[in-house]
């Protein structure tokens, strides 16, 4: 699809709708795209134009998981992007993150000027490529392309927090993304496993909410040799040994269940 056909989908700046867009659905229904409030489609170029140089990017390559992409297919399609960061990126904090597999590895063997991370929803769905059904295989790709850490949907991070040590034991990052990430307590709770960073929806209002947080240390019972503290979470106090598998276990059951 050429430019001038992408952004004639949608509304325009002249506050026409010419192409109307529509979304297609996992089970592969299509329905007309419908939002409350909607603005014109904008190029890579115009975000690195129009927004303020100090908020850093993260550059997300989508592909298609229905369909087999030629590494000639990829690499020109990467070429294209690279092009415009190197054009108008001027110092901006980047990421390259991607669930396509062999994307990563082209991008980061492209330019090592950007770290790369590789996306997965850790086997909360399973796709034909083995490679996107694990935190394991993520990890796997990210040492053998050189990859600088993992994006993983947080259910896995909580259905497999044991994976948490094998990533930092590969010396690499790991950021989590999901609806989960939308509640306090799971995100206060990836903290203390050792997530170094999550993607939310609700930026302020998270971020409000963890800086709230408050920890009181209490004196250690002489028959518990556990850190205590009192944790609050708003106007809610909850007790927990942080130190034990039971404090652990404590907050892991404030978590809302995962399906």
């Amino acid at each position: 699809m050429a430019l001038h056909e992408f952004i004639s989908y949608g509304p325009q700046k002249d506050g026409a709708n010419v192409n109307p867009m529509f979304r297609k659905t996992k089970d592969g229904r299509i329905f007309q795209w419908k939002v409350a409030k909607d603005d014109p489609l904008c190029t890579l170029k115009d975000a690195f134009v129009k927004v303020k140089r100090s908020q850093g990017f993260n550059i997300e390559l989508k592909f298609d998981d229905n369909i087999v992409y030629g590494e000639e297919e990829l690499c020109q399609t990467l070429e294209n992007i690279l092009k415009v960061v190197d054009e108008h990126a001027e110092n901006r904090p980047i990421i390259f993150s991607s669930f396509h597999p062999d994307a990563t590895r082209l991008i980061r063997n492209m330019q090592m000027s950007y770290p790369v991370f590789f996306l997965t929803n850790g086997g909360c769905e399973i796709y034909a490529d083995v490679r996107k059904n694990s935190l394991d295989e993520a990890i796997k790709i990210c040492k053998e392309g050189g990859l600088q850490g993992i994006v993983s949907e947080a259910k896995a991070i909580l259905r497999t927090p044991s994976a948490i040590t094998r990533v930092k034991d590969s010396k690499l990052s790991l950021i989590s993304y999901g609806q989960l990430n939308n509640v306090v307590e799971v995100v206060y709770l990836q903290n203390l496993l050792g997530v170094e960073g999550v993607i939310v929806d609700m930026v302020m209002e998270i971020s409000e909410a963890i800086a709230n947080i408050e920890v009181r240390n209490e004196e250690d019972d002489e028959e518990d040799n556990g850190r205590k503290c009192q944790i609050m979470f708003g106007e809610e106090s909850k007790k927990v040994s942080i130190s034990s598998n039971d404090g652990i276990a404590f907050l892991t059951n404030l978590v809302p269940k995962t399906t």
